[in-house]
């Protein structure tokens, strides 16, 4: 980068703020600019950045003259670690020097401004005073979530907030299933989905806490040696930090289609070689089994089992009692919410059973809000548990720095780019405060969302028992706004359910097409009976009985489904799975060579679900009996 002035920083001089001192004086303390570089921990840290912005004493206001906002004086105590982990990111990059800047002035507008430690810390402060803002916000609660679930339909919900280490709310609402009408507790356990991503990289990290052999660094073949993506330079060079953050190329929906014809880890992973991959760590494809990849390299780091590293490390320390990995203990659970699709505008029905073992790390677990609070209350005390370490902050402060570009509009300089981390977004309030989150979402039927902001110390987490709605993010967004403003910028329970709208979509290119008025098959049934095989699928069987073809996929070929005449020698069928919900249809194309049929392309399995995504050959069967 280019450099300029004795801080070798090219966004010119640097800023003075003011600290407290314990004399009649204050002492003054340079900062320099540099410290929001991209290029540096502090700044790709910006959740370790503000552990020091959430002291009282950092925080001053402009209109004020820089006394705290209480108008006293603090201490340091307790901020060497932080301190010193800055300290390095500084001495690594080769500071020497800073040039003074300006001082301190009253804002011309009145605006107040929190100063944290280094400019890129400030915040706007809060409509009053921190604990009186989010006890307002807890206690508008309550009829914010029965407002949201009695207007989109959503059976049930659970929700917890976390402040200052406490649990400052839990609560049950609604029902668990609506077959039975039994009611949500604050026992009940929920299907998480993808919240489960920032779960397993705080597991990643406890496990690099104890073994310092291992590091985000390694490459997952150092632990998983017979592991093959479609790129022997990805193959070799993947990390286990590249896996968790979706950057090696492996496109969203990569495994999640061998998973929904039953197919369990091991067959999936060792069939990702068949996989076409984007551009390695240059574009962020959101990936189930790119991170189960990751999670699954820990684990074997300790010749453990997923399921056995994450109780060990995570769920039985923090007392997560009712926290699992494995879908029989779910299913085990007295108290459980089960899972509902949704069926019409406002209406679930519970339909479905989501058995997500194969992507545990990335969207197996089963918890309650009172547990993954006990999570949240760990990661916002920097790693700590009963005041000692847990998890080594400067592990911790690498999954919640950013390293891959998720999102903004290239096309308009209006729009503020979005982060993600190791299994987490990492991105802003509106008032510049640091935010950590991940919303969980399965078709068949659940949806949730946890949000932490380390500036105030505080973290909610909503869990539902109902298709993708918004629910969770709209309650979210709701009670950060009453934090924040004491009262909500935007009308978040019309705007989030919008956004969740496609999630209940049918998949297939003919969903919506009619099938010719004339549409025959080209031959008689017995033409496309037989066995066909693909290197990703592995063998699809087709049968007839009576004139009716039958499809066979995965494991014993447990997934089956009826092939319909369309189209001469295009033929249809009705996919199922998380990906495929009711209502979904596509063409099953075969191909016929000198009047035999020699070949298929199952088109829905030919293209993986993300927008824009091509076909990718691994959906063509060739005959082979």
């Amino acid at each position: 980068m280019s450099t300029s002035g004795a801080c070798g920083h090219h966004h010119g001089a640097c800023d003075r703020i003011r600290t407290p001192s314990s004399g009649h004086g204050r002492k003054r303390r340079l900062f320099c600019p540099l410290l929001s570089s991209h290029t540096d921990l502090w700044d790709r840290s910006p959740w370790l950045r503000l552990q020091q912005a959430r002291k009282p004493w950092l925080r001053r206001r402009i209109v004020n003259g820089g006394s705290d906002m209480n108008g006293k004086s603090g201490t340091n105590q307790g901020m060497v670690r932080v301190v010193a982990v800055t300290a390095v990111a500084v001495l690594a990059l080769g500071v020497t020097a800073c040039t003074a800047g300006t001082t301190d002035e009253p804002s011309p507008s009145g605006s107040v401004v929190a100063l944290g430690e280094a400019p890129n810390q400030d915040v706007v402060e809060l409509y009053t005073d921190r604990d009186t803002a989010v006890a307002a916000a807890v206690d508008a609660l309550p009829r914010f979530i029965e407002k949201a679930l009695e207007q989109t339909g959503v059976p049930g919900a659970a929700v917890a907030v976390v402040s200052n280490g406490e649990v400052v709310f839990e609560e049950g609402y609604g029902v668990r299933d609506v077959s039975t009408g039994e009611p949500v507790s604050v026992d009940t356990v929920f299907q998480i989905a993808s919240l489960s991503k920032p779960l397993s990289s705080s597991i990643a990290a406890k496990a690099i806490t104890e073994d310092a052999d291992l590091s985000w660094e390694d490459p997952v073949v150092e632990y998983l040696p017979d592991f093959a993506l479609n790129d022997p330079y990805v193959t070799e060079h993947g990390k286990i930090a590249d896996y968790f953050s979706h950057r090696t190329g492996i496109p969203t929906g990569g495994g999640d289609d061998l998973e929904d014809i039953g197919f369990d880890v091991d067959y999936i992973m060792a069939h990702m070689n068949q996989i076409p991959l984007a551009s390695f760590r240059d574009t962020y494809q959101y990936s189930n089994f790119g991170l189960t990849v990751g999670g699954e390299a820990v684990a074997a780091s300790r010749g453990q089992t997923w399921a056995q590293t994450a109780n060990e490390l995570l769920f039985e320390p923090l007392g997560m009692t009712s926290t699992t990995t494995v879908h029989d203990d779910y299913l085990a659970a007295d108290d459980r919410a089960a899972m509902h699709a949704r069926t019409g505008e406002g209406q679930y029905e519970q339909l479905f059973d989501r058995d997500a073992d194969a992507e545990a790390p990335a969207g197996g677990v089963a918890s309650t809000a009172g547990d993954i609070a006990k999570w949240m209350n760990m990661v916002l005390a920097n790693g700590e548990v009963d005041g000692a370490e847990f998890i080594d902050p400067l592990v911790l402060a690498k999954t919640y720095s950013a390293h891959s570009i998720t999102g903004g509009d290239a096309k308009d300089l209006t729009s503020r780019t979005s982060h993600y981390g190791f299994g987490t977004n990492v991105g802003a309030t509106v008032t510049g405060r640091v935010s950590i989150s991940h919303s969980g979402a399965f078709g068949w039927g659940s949806a949730t969302n946890a949000t932490m902001i380390p500036d105030l110390d505080l973290g909610i987490v909503v869990l539902t028992n109902g298709a993708p709605s918004g629910v969770p993010e709209a309650v979210v967004s709701e009670f950060v706004d009453l934090v924040q403003f004491g009262e909500e910028t935007r009308p978040w329970l019309d705007l989030w359910p919008g956004v969740f709208e496609h999630f209940s979509d049918p998949a297939g290119d003919l969903v919506g097409e009619e099938p010719p008025a004339d549409g025959a098959a080209a031959g008689p049934a017995a033409d496309y009976v037989g066995t066909y095989t693909s290197p990703y699928f592995g063998d699809f069987v087709v049968t007839e009985d009576n004139g009716t073809l039958t499809g066979a996929l995965g494991p014993e070929g447990g997934y089956t489904f009826e092939i319909d005449p369309w189209d001469g020698d295009t033929l249809s069928f009705v996919p199922t799975g998380e990906n495929a919900l009711p209502g979904s249809l596509s063409s099953a194309v075969f191909v016929r060579e000198g009047g035999q049929i020699t070949g298929v392309t199952l088109t829905y399995f030919n293209k993986f679900p993300a927008p824009g995504q091509e076909p990718n050959g691994l959906g063509v069967f060739t005959r082979a009996g």
